[in-house]
């Protein structure tokens, strides 16, 4: 019997070091990685921003986050703008393309005027 749990054991740690091995799961959400290549905005029923709180930690080097939440309106994942990318000037034309692409619950890959729609990173 102590032998049946001991190798039951030894498979379950083989398993872990195998999957810690693989590395993160790129499909999974990338908030996580420093800097964060994505995070989430609050959007009003208009399409326009409002105020979101995120819980960071504390060190100013750490960029990532760790939760993001919506006082108001609809919780939003969205592209951090990238080197040489600008986040699209507020106007309305912008609201009305983000409000419907919006519907989905994500702007990833949703593009404004030919350009992809993100945000300027936290700093």
């Amino acid at each position: 019997m102590k032998r049946v749990s001991l190798l039951a054991g030894l498979a379950a740690l083989a398993l872990a070091g195998a999957a810690h091995a693989q590395g993160p799961n790129p499909h999974a959400g990338s908030s996580h990685s420093n800097p964060p290549t994505k995070t989430q905005v609050c959007l009003d029923v208009s399409g326009g921003l409002l105020p979101v709180v995120c819980k960071v930690p504390s060190s100013r080097l750490d960029q990532r986050e760790d939760i993001c939440s919506c006082p108001q309106g609809m919780r939003t994942d969205v592209a951090v703008c990238g080197p040489g990318q600008s986040a699209p000037a507020e106007n309305n034309a912008l609201y009305a393309v983000r409000r419907e692409a919006a519907r989905d619950g994500s702007l990833m890959g949703d593009l404004f005027e030919g350009k992809p729609i993100c945000v300027a990173p936290r700093g």
